[in-house]
């Protein structure tokens, strides 16, 4: 699945996956956003969650993105993100309407 078809079905799924893990935002960063991905690279999503994520919710949203995807799913939120990585995070970030 390349960039386009994968934004898509996050898209496409974005209100199923907000109704049943309580998903406040979710934003795809890294390769896949700046478009410089390959075949076996994973995609890297950014979510908040509406209250404090538990982790049943947060793999759970992991292991149905992965299974909508295709691909292996590095699933971080914002409190998780490195300091030092935080404004290249920002940069890339493709916002999940």
């Amino acid at each position: 699945m390349d960039r386009l078809a994968i934004l898509e079905r996050l898209n496409a799924e974005a209100p199923s996956l907000r109704a049943k893990y309580g998903v406040k935002s979710l934003a795809v960063f890294g390769s896949m956003a700046r478009g410089d991905d390959h075949e076996g690279s994973d995609v890297d999503v950014l979510v908040a969650f509406e209250g404090p994520a538990n982790f049943d919710d947060f793999m759970g949203l992991k292991l149905d993105l992965e299974d909508l995807l295709g691909r292996r799913v590095d699933l971080g939120t914002p409190e998780t993100l490195r300091p030092e990585m935080r404004a290249e995070v920002q940069r890339d970030l493709i916002h999940v309407p």
